[in-house]
């Protein structure tokens, strides 16, 4: 379901829409350019240049999306507090465990201010203490900057956080 809202795959029937238009008419360009400036991605596999650093990782994330170059380093910054990475922003993904990857990627995605994040499993490698801090990370970008987020979890602790939860169950939604 996130390739489909994330325009990676075509839906064999029905349609798919955001802020109004159907994701079906977008040709490759478009959806390119869908991908580029509306979301920011949270993939389990992380997703992390092997070498760049944690901020140079934030700051691609930036320049893909067309954010202004006077930003990077504020935006930067901010995400890598928020995640909670400052002693680590100098270090490359081999460097780091699985669940500090897991928070870079999370700081990418975070660090656009997309209007729709889509995160599959983001709390997955990360601690229960951790796991929450990164929640209330989300709750507060929903709560404060109106992103729309849809995230999916195994988690029954995560589910219990969260505003509205959906059951995707042989295909549909329950």
């Amino acid at each position: 379901m996130l390739n489909l809202i994330g325009a990676l795959d075509r839906p064999t029937n029905g349609e798919i829409y955001f802020q109004g238009e159907p994701l079906s008419q977008l040709n490759t360009k478009q959806q390119a350019e869908y991908r580029r400036t509306k979301l920011g991605f949270i993939f389990q596999s992380h997703g992390l240049v092997p070498l760049m650093t944690v901020e140079e990782n934030i700051e691609f994330g930036l320049r893909v999306a067309g954010i202004p170059r006077e930003e990077w380093d504020s935006r930067v910054q901010e995400a890598i507090d928020v995640v909670g990475l400052t002693n680590r922003a100098k270090h490359r993904p081999y460097e780091l465990s699985g669940g500090e990857q897991q928070r870079v990627a999370i700081a990418r995605a975070i660090s656009t201010e997309p209007p729709l994040i889509l995160a599959d499993e983001p709390t997955a490698e990360l601690n229960s203490t951790m796991a929450f801090q990164i929640v209330q990370v989300f709750k507060k970008l929903v709560n404060e900057k109106k992103t729309t987020m849809i995230l999916t979890t195994h988690d029954p602790a995560i589910m219990e956080m969260l505003d509205k939860v959906y059951t995707l169950e042989d295909g549909s939604i329950e």
